[in-house]
C-alpha cells in the first residue's frame, strides 16, 4: 500500500469514539501516540502543546470530580466558547446531535434521556485514559492553532494503532477544576482533553458516522 492510500485509509476509518471498553492500554503504545503526533508544525516550532495523560484511578477519581463539578459549578472555560452557531455550521451540529441520538435512542422531548447522554462526555465514555491539552497563554490563537494540529495528529496516530480515541471540549467548560486536578498554572490555558481506548464496537453511539462537506464547500480557487 502506498504512503497516500494508507493515509486516506486511516483519515476515513478515524472516528470519534462514543463508547470504550475499559481495559487500560500500555503506557508504551500511548507513548507511541504522542511521540508521533509530536511530528506535525509550529509557529516557529514553538510547540507548546503539554498533554497530562490519566491512568488507573485517576481517570476514575476526574470521572468522579466532574460530575461534582457539573453538579454544582457554572461554566468556566479558559477561552470563550463559539458565540453560536449560525447557517451550515448549526446545520451540520444538528445533523451530528440528532444522529447520535438516534443510534442511542434518544427521542425528541426526552430531556432525561437527552441529558444522561450529555452525562456521558464527562465519564469519558468509559475510556481508560483521558488526555488533557493545554497551550501557552501568552501565545494566544496561535498557540491554539498548533495545538489543534497536534491533536489532529493524537487521533490519527491512535487511529493507525487501532486506539480509539475522541476530542472533547466538553472538559474545556470547568477549567478551574481542571487547574485543580492537574496541579496547572495559570500561564497554561485548557484546550480539550481526548479520551482513549479500545472501542466498544457493541455499542449502538459507535454505530453512525458524521459525513464531511464536498470540495466545493470548502475550497475557492483563485487565478
Amino acid at each position: 500500500m502506498s504512503d497516500a492510500a494508507a493515509l486516506s485509509r486511516i483519515l476515513k476509518a478515524r472516528h470519534s469514539c462514543r463508547a470504550f471498553r475499559p481495559e487500560p492500554l500500555p503506557e508504551a503504545l500511548l507513548e507511541e501516540i504522542f511521540t508521533e503526533a509530536q511530528n506535525v508544525p509550529s509557529w516557529c516550532n514553538a510547540q507548546p502543546w503539554q498533554v497530562v495523560v490519566t491512568r488507573g484511578a485517576e481517570t476514575d477519581r476526574l470521572r468522579a470530580a466532574l460530575a461534582r463539578e457539573v453538579a454544582e459549578a457554572a461554566h468556566a472555560p479558559d477561552l470563550p466558547f463559539p458565540e453560536r452557531y449560525d447557517g451550515v455550521y448549526k446545520a451540520r451540529r444538528s445533523e451530528c446531535g440528532w444522529a447520535l441520538y438516534d443510534a442511542v435512542g434518544v427521542t425528541k422531548g426526552d430531556r432525561a434521556a437527552s441529558a444522561a447522554q450529555m452525562m456521558e462526555n464527562f465519564r469519558f465514555f468509559g475510556a481508560p485514559h483521558v488526555a488533557l491539552v493545554t497551550s501557552e497563554a501568552a501565545l494566544g490563537p496561535y498557540g491554539v492553532l498548533d495545538c489543534g494540529a497536534f491533536v489532529t495528529a493524537v487521533t490519527l496516530a491512535a487511529a493507525a494503532r487501532g486506539v480509539a480515541s475522541i476530542p472533547q471540549a466538553a472538559i474545556a467548560s470547568y477549567c478551574p477544576l481542571m487547574h485543580r486536578f492537574f496541579d496547572l498554572p495559570d500561564s497554561r490555558v485548557v484546550l480539550c482533553a481526548i479520551s482513549l481506548g479500545r472501542s466498544d464496537d457493541s455499542h449502538p453511539a459507535n454505530g453512525f458516522r458524521t459525513g464531511r462537506a464536498g470540495l466545493d464547500e470548502v475550497l475557492r480557487w483563485q487565478g
